[in-house]
């Protein structure tokens, strides 16, 4: 509610708990382990849209958690995201929790408006991150957690893969697109 306030977005309506609802009938509508004290609704319409000159492109993420981490994620360094058809809704309750306020002011890219050069994280035989073209305006495409990107979306850019040290086979993509975003912030710093 408060990053809805911040960001100026108003609630079609505001359900709190012993005010204009009681607090069972709270508990029994949330899916969060306790009754919480507020609910509020919101319109899709609402929430920010736009470009930005850094967008991640989530093909068919359908983890809501992931998206809402990813959301969280791109409000840390200021870009936008793009979500293709089948990925997981960001206003579903886990998504939601995930992106812990940050649905209210990451700007969501409509497909048709990626900016800039396209460059696809893979899990093998790409460019090493750190020789990646990343200098914005760049669109960060990452694939589902069992899929990856089709070859169509790899094949309209650079292939890029973090490169992993250790024994792990692949990144999650939560945290395939925070190391993503942090080598792209890293460069534009200097």
């Amino acid at each position: 509610m408060e990053a809805a306030q911040r960001a100026g977005i108003e609630p079609v309506e505001l359900l709190v708990a012993g005010d204009n609802v009681l607090p069972e009938l709270l508990g029994e509508v949330s899916t969060l382990g306790h009754a919480p004290r507020v609910i509020g609704i919101y319109r899709r319409t609402d929430l920010p849209t736009g470009a930005r000159d850094v967008v991640l492109a989530l093909w068919q993420v359908s983890d809501p958690g992931n998206v809402g981490t990813l959301l969280r994620t791109a409000d840390a360094f200021g870009v936008g995201v793009a979500l293709s058809p089948e990925c997981a809704d960001p206003t579903s309750p886990r998504a939601l929790r995930a992106s812990a306020g940050a649905i209210f002011r990451v700007p969501l890219v409509g497909w048709d408006e990626l900016p800039g050069q396209r460059v696809a994280l893979v899990a093998h035989g790409g460019t090493p991150l750190a020789d990646a073209p990343l200098e914005p305006p760049v669109t960060l495409f990452l694939g589902s957690e069992r899929e990856g990107l089709p070859d169509r979306l790899v094949a309209r850019g650079h292939r890029v893969t973090i490169e992993l040290p250790g024994d792990a086979e692949s990144l999650n993509v939560a945290a395939a697109g925070a190391i993503a975003l942090y080598e792209v912030a890293r460069r534009t710093a200097r």
